[in-house]
């Protein structure tokens, strides 16, 4: 059922991605045979549907894109076609464009020495819209990525598309390269602009000033969509597109039951340090007026308001994931989460978990404010669905610790979990300054889960008991394995 999903996703995804191929070359005037256009296709699906992509995927590529201006749509398609540290690989029909310019240097990419390199004026254009220079090592952080997948779409649409259109698509996939701050007060934006000139220039291209800027206008639009969840009115929504993120680079989550305590420790961890070093000016673009600031501001704002939101929430759970990581220190590293809190409640007609066991709250922490009410509830009631479906979209122990703590205390728990992660406290050392009423609660629905565990085993055992009892007509004596 799983495989024919997929095959079934695969196709409608690779049949839109060629309607919209046909819709921006035609637009284009391009003239590209239906077999290339298909190749083409195939070429951007392949990557987008790779066993990790759960927020990097066709849905998203067709979003960036719009339905408006073709050069957006064509650069939207190919913007995440290379994504090394989602796909720990770089798809093998993709890498044909990228193997004669790129090399591998001690396990990482590098532009080839300027020796090493052909003559080939399309690559050298890209080069020049990303800034890099021949010999240059690539940071997966810093444009690797959307760098290689600019080169990509430039070589993959060279024998149909005029270089003033290669350029302009480069450039859009250039200002998804996220979260830049200005230099000595220069925009990104104002950066690409003045490259464009220099490019359009240097090789003679027949750009007017006024395409220039539009050119980074639309980089500015689509740069804007690739983000635009940050700006999401729901916070639960928001929090829905952090949780598709967590798998793409944390891969062990994609396995409910396998992976451990400490693996989702570390996939949280890592998101709140991001989100806790995220500067909200920094995620939208902006160029000579648009989008207009009125709209800018609004975008800021509510990119702010959902950061404090995933801030308070994280380190939330965090604190709650440390006291678990606590008390399973006991058994091992290996410990998964499944076995501490119980199988998800849709895997099992039997399902007990380690909330089923959590008293009733008398007196429930009431929150101070209206963000600490909607964390409290997005905690309660649960994040929006995400694709991924190994995590409880509701975080019912986090939940429990809170009405119990309240949030001044989950903070200052966070920091102190941080520094057990850090091994600058053992398991003792943090479980001895927990709540105490609360882990005793938790260390006691523990203990009441694994009971549960143990007498539906022994449910198997009083089954088999009673049929050794049996007559030996019915179940004839059936002789012992032996070594002979």
């Amino acid at each position: 059922m799983l495989l024919e999903k997929t095959v079934m996703d695969s196709k409608q995804a690779y049949l839109q991605c060629l309607e919209r191929l046909t819709w921006a070359i035609d637009r284009l005037d391009a003239k590209v045979e239906p077999t290339e256009l298909a190749w083409i296709a195939e070429l951007i699906v392949q990557p987008m549907m790779g066993p990790w992509r759960f927020f990097h995927t066709p849905e998203h590529i067709f979003d960036v894109g719009g339905n408006e201006d073709a050069i957006e749509v064509l650069a939207a398609l190919f913007h995440d076609t290379v994504y090394v540290q989602v796909d720990h690989s770089i798809n093998f029909n993709v890498s044909y464009y990228i193997t004669p310019v790129t090399k591998e240097v001690n396990k990482q990419l590098q532009i080839r020495e300027e020796s090493e390199l052909s003559a080939d004026a399309i690559f050298e254009m890209v080069m020049l819209v990303f800034g890099f220079v021949p010999g240059e090592v690539l940071n997966p952080f810093t444009g690797q990525n959307e760098f290689l997948s600019a080169l990509v779409a430039a070589k993959a649409l060279e024998p149909f598309l005029k270089r003033e259109q290669l350029l302009q698509i480069s450039a859009c996939i250039e200002a998804t390269i996220p979260f830049r701050s200005a230099e000595w007060g220069v925009t990104v934006s104002q950066h690409l602009y003045d490259r464009l000139q220099a490019i359009n220039s240097l090789f003679k291209l027949s750009l007017t000033d006024e395409e220039m800027r539009e050119t980074v206008k639309k980089a500015v639009r689509i740069s804007n969509r690739d983000v635009s969840s940050f700006a999401h009115q729901s916070s639960a929504h928001f929090l829905a597109n952090t949780w598709n993120l967590l798998p793409e680079t944390n891969h062990n989550l994609t396995s409910w039951g396998f992976y451990t305590v400490r693996d989702y420790r570390v996939a949280l961890l890592k998101m709140e340090g991001f989100l806790n070093n995220l500067k909200p000016e920094v995620i939208f673009r902006q160029f000579q007026g648009y989008p207009d600031d009125r709209t800018y501001q609004r975008w800021e704002t509510t990119a702010k308001y959902n950061l404090e939101i995933a801030k308070l929430y994280l380190g939330s759970k965090l604190a709650a994931t440390a006291l678990l990581e606590a008390l399973a220190s006991g058994f091992g590293l290996d410990v998964s989460l499944a076995m501490m809190m119980g199988e998800l409640p849709d895997r099992t007609t039997r399902c007990m978990r380690l909330e089923s066991f959590f008293p009733e709250i008398e007196k429930p922490y009431k929150p101070k404010s209206g963000l600490e009410a909607e964390v409290l509830n997005l905690l309660e009631n649960g994040r929006a669905k995400s694709i991924s479906n190994t995590d409880l979209e509701n975080s019912p122990l986090t939940t429990f610790v809170v009405k119990i703590v309240g949030f001044d205390e989950m903070r200052y728990q966070c920091d102190r979990a941080k520094e057990f992660f850090r091994q600058n406290l053992d398991a003792d050392g943090f479980i001895s300054d927990f709540n105490p009423i609360v882990t005793e609660i938790v260390i006691d629905s523990i203990v009441k889960l694994f009971d549960s565990r143990k007498s539906t085993i022994y449910r198997f055992y009083d089954i088999t008991s009673k049929l050794k009892s049996q007559s030996q007509t019915n179940f004839p004596q059936r002789p012992f394995l032996s070594n002979g």
